[in-house]
């Protein structure tokens, strides 16, 4: 039922967004869509394999969302920014172990990793992330882990495990 809900408000929030109105009809027309939906789908969009209303969780997940946008991203950019002025780059593949358990704290790992510029997620297998890093300091799998997805981690077991 909860599943159900969160994934109607998403859709609604979408369907809103997208329409760029804030009408009656609009309002009408998304609330039925998204109820619909989410009612209809959210067995297969959801698991629960977490407690979905936990305030400590919702704060962890509030908290690195804001210091993702703010801080990790903006000093990948300038990061990335620097090295195509100065085409210091050494890219490669470095094999990264994973500590998060639950498929939606591994799925925010892969996420940060792949949205966070310079690093991308190729492969997923048998507990290891295959990351394409644009500058490859070390090929050793705890210390890229450490420099690449320790931070993001730490909020995914936090938040979902």
């Amino acid at each position: 039922m909860i599943g159900s809900i969160i994934v109607a408000l998403l859709v609604f929030t979408i369907y809103v967004l997208f329409a760029g109105s804030t009408s009656h009809y609009t309002l009408l027309t998304g609330a039925l869509v998204a109820l619909v939906l989410g009612f209809t789908t959210s067995r297969y969009l959801v698991k629960n394999e977490y407690k979905l209303l936990d305030p400590r969780r919702l704060f962890y997940l509030a908290y690195y969302f804001l210091k993702y946008i703010a801080i990790i991203e903006f000093k990948a950019h300038m990061d990335v920014v620097k090295r195509i002025f100065n085409m210091n780059i050494k890219p490669g593949i470095v094999k990264i172990p994973v500590q998060a358990k639950s498929s939606y704290g591994r799925l925010l790992v892969a996420c940060s990793i792949t949205n966070t510029p310079g690093t991308v997620v190729v492969d997923e297998k048998d507990g290891y992330f295959y990351v394409n890093w644009i500058y490859v300091a070390t090929t050793e799998p705890l210390a890229a882990r450490r420099a690449i997805s320790e931070e993001f981690e730490k909020y995914g077991v936090k938040i979902f495990d």
